[in-house]
Formats: structure tokens, sequence, C-alpha cells
């Protein structure tokens, strides 16, 4: 059962996740494609990374990243930082124009949070939140 239901909700958070994308890309000048706005997703997970971690990550070439990149630059979705310790690299920076647009993503799983503290008790939800503390960062190590 266990398996089921953590099945069942993790399908519902991605269904979620890609209808609402999918109604953020549209093709039009400037907007995102598809990949474009999973590639911001993974940036954003990865926290900063280097163009190189972005593709070393998503397993593809340098240059082919370095092009995915250079095109959400140019869309406004990205920016470019050198390192402190190294100024022949640069860390990808998450725009204001992508925090826009994340704030539309995210606003499904914040619901899901409220209706989690609606129906549980206190005490309930303080140890979701420590189980799911200990999956992210105790059984999830490849992330």
């Amino acid at each position: 059962m266990l398996e089921q239901h953590f099945m069942d909700v993790y399908d519902k958070f991605k269904l979620q996740f890609y209808r609402r994308v999918f109604d953020l890309v549209r093709e039009r000048d400037g907007s995102l494609s598809a990949m474009e706005a999973f590639s911001l997703e993974v940036i954003k997970m990865l926290d900063e990374p280097t163009v190189g971690q972005f593709a070393d990550f998503l397993n593809i070439s340098q240059s082919n990243a370095t092009y995915k990149v250079n095109s959400l630059i140019k869309k406004g979705y990205l920016v470019r930082q050198n390192s402190t310790t190294d100024r022949r690299e640069y860390h990808l920076i998450l725009s204001e124009k992508f925090h826009n647009y994340s704030n539309l993503l995210t606003s499904y799983e914040l619901t899901v949070i409220q209706r989690i503290r609606e129906r549980f008790p206190a005490e309930d939800v303080e140890r979701f939140d420590e189980m799911l503390r200990v999956i992210s960062e105790e059984l999830m190590p490849e992330c």
C-alpha cells in the first residue's frame, strides 16, 4: 500500500506541474519551450551551478548546455555571475523573471501543504515534516 500511495501522490504532483508548465509555455516570441522550463527547474534545484555542473547532471555536452543557457539568458530567465574562486568560471543565477514564473509553478504545492495543516493534527504535521526531511537528506543521496 505504501508504494501505491506514494506513487499516486508523486504522479499527482507531476501531472499538476506538467499542466502548469504547458499552460505557461506558449508558442510566441520569448516564451519558454518545455525543455527550457525543465532546464530552469534543474538549475534551480542544483542551486547556482556552473554550466559544467548543469551539463554533467543532465549528461549532455558542454556545448549543448551552453546553447540552452545562452537561450535562457537571452530570454531573461538567467544571469551569469563570475565565481569568487575562479574568475574564468561563472555560476547560473535565476533572475527575477524566473522567480515570477516559478511562483506560478509552486502554488499547488503550497495549497496542498495548507490542506495538510488543516486536515491533520499539528503533531502529525511535525512528524510528517521530520519524515520528509529524513527522506530528502538521508534517503535520496543521488540528488
